[in-house]
């Protein structure tokens, strides 16, 4: 069975007629969802990348000795997602949220006292990685596919926006803490938050299926199923090659715009209005989302990102750098809403956890491996500008196999299946 078809992908899936939940528990949930993605900061690159410094000079640690224990902890952590994705399935997102929380915050904890120590230190980098990059944010995203099923597009659309006010917010915060009291202060008290996030999960979080008997009810195609249709491997890949472009180009930015002659307080604005684009281009994407077919949205996406790339090594002025970040800014909003949205449009609510866990393995794996191609490739050639030419290629490849894919309707009965 596929979801490849030569008919029009506007046509009404079959699982789109019955909604998961209210209009208000379902917007609820999104609410909460952000702020279990939010939970993930301790897990991730950025949250990780406030308390670097400080905490390699308090546990007498060097760069580069971090930074290969960091691309392991990164790759063997993105398997968590795949048990992570069944666990939700099984057991429901209020308790696969609430215990995740629960572990991530003692991980936390403990780390913020821990000694030195290479092998110390690459354990609670993989715990964070597991629990929180992997695990959780997993749970996150099936949180508004499986209280949205196919509708989820202007629903991730918010759920984008949301994330980027409270990550924002939570850098300042966070960073303020680091900078005057010291990081393992600041661990500490995101433990206490990440407790908070739990007891508010397990009060306010409303499940979609309430028992295996309705839960089986609820159309969807299986992991394995969905693993032998074109539309999961376009997304999947597509989302992955972005994730390890933006993971490359997000680690040396700096120096990939020195390299343009531009200094560091340009590269500071230029963040900024990356940013800003960035949100432009997610609720855009929310609403287009309602309107045109999704694989187009892709396509497009991956055209302005292939044309940013191939751009980069020839910027010159102040007026091309603000046309790429907003061309970059506005794609990057898009594969964020795309990668949220798509997983319970293409294949139902029931097995949604799974399907989400193997493609959110593919971009936590893709991200580990971008800033070391990037590195590599600069350490060859002396430049970024050759790496992000073969790129763009690969990118605006991607993207020509997205235009002429589509999304047909299946039936409804073989999506009822095992797991």
């Amino acid at each position: 069975m596929s979801l490849e078809s030569s008919s029009t992908e506007k046509a009404p899936l079959p699982f789109a007629a019955a909604p998961a939940l209210g209009a208000l528990a379902a917007w609820s949930n999104v609410l909460l969802a952000a702020l279990l993605m939010l939970a993930t900061l301790p897990g991730r690159t950025q949250g990780l990348g406030l308390i670097t410094e400080p905490m390699l000079r308090d546990l007498s640690l060097d760069h580069v000795s971090y930074a290969k224990i960091n691309v392991w902890a990164t790759l063997l952590g993105s398997a968590a997602c795949l048990p992570a994705g069944w666990i939700v399935d099984r057991l429901g997102l209020r308790a696969s949220a609430v215990v995740l929380l629960l572990l991530l915050a003692a991980v936390v904890w403990q780390m913020s006292a821990m000694a030195g120590g290479l092998m110390i230190v690459f354990t609670f980098l993989l715990l964070t990685r597991a629990i929180g990059q992997s695990a959780l944010s997993v749970t996150s995203i099936t949180a508004v596919g499986k209280s949205f099923g196919a509708k989820a597009g202007w629903a991730m659309g918010v759920y984008s926006l949301l994330l980027s006010i409270f990550f924002a917010v939570a850098f300042v915060v966070v960073g303020g803490i680091v900078r005057d009291q010291g990081w393992r202060v600041a661990w500490g008290h995101l433990a206490i938050a990440l407790l908070v996030i739990a007891i508010l999960a397990a009060l306010c979080v409303k499940e979609p299926e309430r028992t295996k008997k309705s839960a089986a009810k609820v159309p969807g195609m299986s992991l394995g199923a969905a693993l032998q249709t074109r539309v999961f491997w376009v997304f999947a890949i597509s989302t992955a090659l972005f994730s390890l472009v933006s993971s490359g180009l997000g680690l040396f930015n700096e120096a990939v715009l020195a390299e343009r002659g531009f200094d560091q307080k340009t590269f500071h604005s230029f963040l900024a209005v990356t940013t800003l684009f960035a949100l432009v281009g997610q609720l855009l994407c929310g609403w287009l989302s309602l309107r045109r077919p999704i694989t187009r949205l892709l396509a497009v996406a991956m055209f302005l990102y292939a044309a940013g790339l191939a751009t980069l090594p020839l910027l010159q002025s102040h007026t091309q750098l603000w046309i790429f970040a907003a061309v970059f800014g506005v794609a990057a909003g898009f594969v964020t809403v795309i990668f949220f949205a798509v997983w319970g449009l293409a294949f139902g609510r029931s097995k949604l956890g799974r399907i989400q866990g193997a493609a959110q393995m593919l971009t936590v794996f893709a991200s580990a491996l971008g800033p070391l191609l990037f590195a590599k490739s600069h350490a060859a050639t002396g430049s970024y500008g050759p790496l992000c030419q073969v790129l763009a290629v690969v990118v605006l490849v991607a993207g020509l196999v997205a235009w002429w894919t589509k999304l047909a309707p299946v039936d409804e009965a073989s999506l009822q299946g095992g797991d």
